[in-house]
């Protein structure tokens, strides 16, 4: 039990930040809920990481975790509208940082009206995940990841200028 333990906290140090940034996309920056969702996600892990088969990379295991995850959150809540989290702004007399925090806010508000699978596609590919691993993730082609994330990037830039 305890090379389990450890083998679970090594992974779970290496990943956390890397699935917490993945959760803040879908819960368009709700700190809060990210970081519920992210220890859902690692509640997940554990419970699962001695039937893991090695069929994928573990990091593309615990994304796909993340990804499932995030999708049920966003089904059974619908939306995590914007407005709630713009509230901090507020507080911070910086103007160049909350000019980049209205504009992160913009593009996370953007990226939550895309379908589900363009959000995640969008989302890993904002993490820096290779292409080729999106789409073991997703379960389509690579060539389909390079075209969607081409067409979704387009459609965010519309977005964002709108």
């Amino acid at each position: 039990m305890s090379t389990l333990k450890s083998k679970f906290d090594s992974i779970y140090n290496a990943n956390y930040s890397k699935v917490f940034r993945l959760c803040q996309g879908y819960t368009n920056g709700n700190e809060t809920l990210s970081k519920d969702l992210t220890q859902e996600t690692f509640i997940k892990v554990w419970k699962n990481l001695k039937s893991f088969r090695n069929d994928s990379s573990l990091s593309t295991w615990i994304y796909r975790i993340t990804v499932n995850t995030c999708l049920i959150e966003l089904r059974n809540k619908k939306s995590v509208p914007i407005s709630d989290h713009l509230s901090h702004l507020e507080q911070n007399n910086d103007d160049s940082s909350e000019k980049k925090e209205l504009q992160l806010n913009q593009l996370y508000c953007c990226i939550t009206k895309l379908k589900n699978e363009n959000k995640s596609i969008i989302l890993l590919e904002l993490e820096g995940l290779p292409q080729k691993e999106i789409a073991d993730i997703i379960g389509l082609s690579h060539e389909a990841i390079r075209v969607r994330v081409h067409r979704i990037k387009n459609e965010l830039t519309k977005c964002v200028k709108q």
